[in-house]
Order: structure tokens, then C-alpha cells, then sequence
């Protein structure tokens, strides 16, 4: 269900369960979190998907089961968010629910044309994680944020883009080359550089906090 492709720097984590629109269980976000806690020496980790949906969110049996308010996901996208390396979330197709979460997390989020975005928590009578909509507001603003949010909307590809949910629109068959293409640099330049920058990007040159938006 979770593939890791671990090519020398590189590691490639694709989502691998296409007949259920990649919904997440509780083994297969563990698994994912065990794999970004041992990606420290990674120089680039790039999250994707197979199929036409990059995650539907919680499977639903286990969401009513409650999953959707397990702290694993937490424990996800704090992992992606605490690597030194380089991370690309390529969207391969929709993304909803929880795991908007570990994408937000990543430092690029690269979607294929037909993409949709949303997080119908109120809908569902769920809280979002906890740090899911502080990162949304760092890149979209609060009042967008709010609008996924609070308003319910699904917002496309395209007006994704024009929010600063998503850093650039690639089309499906150069989406995973486009991906290894952003990272070229990261790889090229030394650890240090590398983590120094991207320490550099981050609120007052510190690790973004979702408790104080800094």
C-alpha cells in the first residue's frame, strides 16, 4: 500500500491503493510517518501517488472508528515537516480530508490540471489537525483558509495555483520528472547549504509553529 523508492539521496513515497481512491488506514499513516521519521539523511523526499487521486483522506470505516481524530496524522505531517531535506508533494490527482495535512507540510506542492482540493471537516463534525490550519493560512491566508475550511469549497487545480495552495500546475506524465527536476539543485548543493536555506525560508528564520502561526 506504501512504496518507497530509494534511489542513493532521493526518496520517492508513493501512495499505492488506486481502488479506494488511496484512502489512508491507520497502518498505512504509520507507515508513512515511520518513513519520514527515517528520512533525516534524505536530500529530497517527493510524496505521490498512483491513480487519478492522490488521497481521499481516512478510509472511511476507520474514520467512524476513530480515526479521524487519532494524532497520527499529526505525527505525519510534523515528520515531513521536521525534515532537513528538500520535500515535493506531487499531486497526482485530488487531495481531500486529512490528508491535506501531510502535503501542506511539504516545502512544494506540484498538482496535475484536474486536481481538486478540499477538507469538508465541518460537514463531517470533525476538527481538522491541529496544525493543518495554521500551515493553510501561512499560504493562502486566513480568510481563503477558512473558505476550504468553514465554507466547505472544493477549489481547483487552477485557482489553487492562484492561491498559493499549490506552486506550479504539471501536466500527469512529467509530474514525477518535473518533481525530480525542482530537486536538481537541493541534490547538487551540499547538506548544509541545503538545510541552511530552507532554516533561512522559515518564520523568522525558525521552525514554523503552528500554535503561534510563526
Amino acid at each position: 500500500m506504501i512504496e518507497l523508492d530509494r534511489a542513493g539521496d532521493i526518496w520517492t513515497v508513493t501512495i499505492n491503493c488506486p481502488d479506494k481512491a488511496n484512502s489512508l488506514t491507520h497502518a498505512m499513516l504509520v507507515e508513512l510517518a515511520e518513513i519520514m521519521e527515517a528520512a533525516q539523511t534524505a536530500r529530497v523526499v517527493i510524496l505521490t501517488g498512483r491513480g487519478k487521486v492522490f488521497s481521499a483522506g481516512a478510509d472511511l470505516e476507520e474514520a467512524r472508528a476513530g480515526l479521524a481524530k487519532s494524532d497520527v496524522w499529526e505525527r505525519l505531517s510534523g515528520a515531513v515537516a521536521a525534515l532537513p531535506g528538500l520535500s515535493i508533494a506531487a499531486l497526482n490527482g485530488t487531495l481531500a480530508g486529512g490528508a491535506m495535512g501531510m502535503a501542506l507540510a511539504c516545502d512544494l506542492r506540484i498538482s496535475v490540471p484536474g486536481a481538486k482540493f478540499f477538507y469538508p471537516v465541518m460537514k463531517l463534525g470533525f476538527l481538522p489537525q491541529p496544525s493543518d490550519p495554521a500551515r493553510m493560512a501561512a499560504l493562502i491566508g486566513p480568510a481563503r483558509t477558512k473558505l476550504i475550511l468553514m465554507g466547505g469549497q472544493k477549489i481547483a487545480a487552477e485557482e489553487a495555483l492562484a492561491f498559493g495552495l499549490i506552486d506550479r500546475i504539471v501536466e500527469g506524465q512529467d509530474l514525477l520528472n518535473h518533481a525530480a527536476e525542482l530537486a536538481a539543485d537541493t541534490r547538487a548543493a551540499s547538506a548544509e547549504i541545503a538545510s541552511g536555506i530552507k532554516e533561512m525560508c522559515a518564520p523568522e528564520g525558525g521552525v514554523f509553529d503552528p500554535q503561534t502561526r510563526r
